[in-house]
């Protein structure tokens, strides 16, 4: 899913026992006789990509006459405007309507599309848009363009479509294990992953936050979903998007899809899947189809139908300061981390912590704090600053090494006096379980009163699994910092990340109240009694305290006691 804990671990062997070294030391052999069979030693030359930026007049588009015109009637001083999209609804009909309403560009960057059937969609408006003369450029991680999902890479070959893939592994694409072998050749590059996810359109219009694309990440996966939040914007800060963007686009570990493969190099691959698919062994074993959301009636596992866009023109529209922080580019690349990297977003979050008076509020599905994290924790508690933390629970968390690295530091952040709640992966009743992404009839603005969440990817059965996705920070309930990253070591370290910081009491009251319904219905809150933890049930839940990880299955907490000892805290 999100998170790639799985690459990258070169470092991992000095704290592992014998047997695991050796057997460390077999899968590298291995890989290196595959990567020399298979003449992937090294990626082809990159230096004759074509430089390219974001339009400079962004104004004279649709999009930014329409900025202009909410702006005049807002009567508003600051002149960025911002919507939250709490819904599934809101966050898919948003990006539908800057395909549809744009006029000369269309800027994508992300760690992950997967080839399903929401995303077709996308893809389907996104050549629609290209045939009538839109430049769309998207702009995605490489590790995850590999089986059914590197079809996503059909559309680089399209008019006016450019794709580049960031920091491109080498090895085979018909196979995930045989990239994660080959991987570990180069386990200093493979292991950073470019992790920001922007949706731009004209320059004037764009969509931040922690959602891929994807149907888990818009309610229509069968087994479960991804509790997510995205904030819509217009006006100056886009333009700061597009500078983040470019830097990516225009760096030299950004390739052209072209250079490292061909269309029949992805019809070959669409073969395999066939192939895969009509044979009753293999087919057997697949998982089961995509089932539709309930709350995305239109979108059927056949793809047929659209779902509606959303009305740009209408809905409220928070006009306010914002900024955009993100990574250097350099941070991905191969060498010295910190040398690369700079000042980070996340030294730039604690640092904006640090201001808070009254309050820190934060939500993040991976929490693995480290040193400077758990200091600025620390000194906030020791000047009575309330600071909450809601992260992933070990049954909803989609990581399970994530997990093993927080739960290192449950017991000294408790007794700091940080409030700690974990979701509860189990939401079978949409009135008791978090409903942050459920659908508000006001284009996904639900104010103080929802919660995170929602009915979305609900099965047949009626039960589901939330994974929490989300990603922000909320300070004094007037600063809000929303975007792709995690407080954990590997977005500080390893991952590159792009947040916006908006200056706006509604707008963090709002994010605010979402997640206070989340941790009165559908969190458990921790506390440390005689050394020991215990997961208190919200009142008048179905579910009972307990002092053991709720919901989990003995295989998952062996998994974690297994791994938990042995795994460096970078790499997590």
């Amino acid at each position: 899913m999100e998170s790639n804990q799985s690459f990258g671990r070169g470092t991992a062997a000095a704290h592992l026992p014998h047997r695991f070294r050796d057997l460390l030391s077999r899968w590298l052999f291995i890989a290196l006789i595959a990567c020399s069979a298979a003449g992937c030693a090294s990626l082809p030359s990159n230096a004759n990509r074509q430089p390219s930026t974001a339009i400079e007049d962004p104004d004279s588009t649709a999009l930014g006459q329409l900025t202009q015109q909410l702006h005049t009637a807002s009567r508003a001083r600051s002149a960025s405007g911002l919507r939250l999209l709490d819904s599934v609804e809101a966050a898919l009909g948003g990006r539908l309507a800057l395909i549809d309403a744009a006029q000369r560009t269309l800027d994508l960057q992300y760690y992950a599309i997967q080839a399903d059937v929401v995303t077709e969609q996308l893809l389907e408006r996104l050549r629609a848009a290209a045939e009538r003369g839109v430049r769309v450029r998207i702009l995605l991680d490489d590790l995850n363009t590999v089986g059914p999902d590197a079809q996503v890479l059909r559309i680089a070959f399209e008019k006016n479509v450019e794709v580049r893939l960031f920091n491109p592994l080498v090895g085979p694409r018909d196979s995930q294990l045989g990239r994660v072998v080959l991987s570990m050749t180069t386990p200093q590059s493979t292991g950073k992953r470019m992790h920001n996810k922007l949706f731009i359109a004209d320059n004037a219009w764009g969509i931040a936050g922690g959602r891929n694309l994807g149907d888990a990440y818009f309610g229509g996966n069968a087994t479960g979903y991804f509790v997510d939040l995205d904030v819509l914007v217009a006006g100056p800060v886009v333009r700061e998007m597009s500078v983040s963007f470019d830097h990516y686009w225009n760096d030299a570990l950004a390739y052209p899809v072209q250079l490292l493969m061909s269309p029949d190099d992805i019809e070959m691959l669409r073969a395999k899947g066939k192939a895969r698919q009509t044979d009753p062994a293999k087919a057997a074993q697949a998982p089961p189809p995509v089932a539709a959301a309930s709350v995305l009636p239109d979108i059927t596992s056949t793809g047929v139908q659209h779902p509606q866009p959303t009305d740009l023109s209408s809905g409220t529209m928070t006009w306010a300061p914002a900024a955009v922080l993100f990574d250097k580019p350099g941070k991905v690349g191969p060498g010295d981390d910190e040398v690369n990297a700079g000042d980070t977003l996340i030294d730039g979050l604690l640092q904006l912590m640090s201001l808070a008076k009254e309050h820190v509020l934060v939500v993040t599905p991976y929490f693995v704090p480290g040193a400077a994290a758990m200091k600025q924790f620390s000194d906030l508690r020791a000047r009575g600053i309330r600071v909450r933390v809601l992260t992933n629970s070990l049954a909803s968390n989609d990581t399970p090494a994530a997990h093993a690295g927080y739960a290192r530091y449950r017991k000294d952040l408790l007794t700091m006096g940080v409030e700690l709640y974990e979701l509860r992966a189990a939401q079978e009743d949409p009135a008791e379980g978090p409903e942050w992404s459920r659908d508000t009839g006001s284009g996904g603005s639900m104010g103080s009163g929802g919660s995170l969440g929602s009915g979305a990817g609900r099965s047949a059965a009626g039960s589901s699994r939330a994974t929490l996705h989300s990603k922000f920070v909320i300070i004094d309930n007037r600063l809000s910092v929303i975007g792709s990253m995690n407080l954990d070591l590997r977005s500080q370290r390893k991952n590159s990340e792009v947040a916006l910081v908006i200056r706006s009491g509604s707008l963090a009251r709002q994010a605010a109240g979402l997640v206070e319904g989340t941790l009165g219905k559908g969190a458990y809150r921790l506390e440390l009694a005689d050394s020991k933890l215990v997961w208190h049930a919200p009142p008048g839940a179905p579910f009972k305290d307990t002092t053991d990880e709720p919901e989990a299955s003995a295989r998952l907490k062996l998994l974690v006691n297994v791994v938990g000892p042995f795994a460096p805290e970078e790499m997590l």
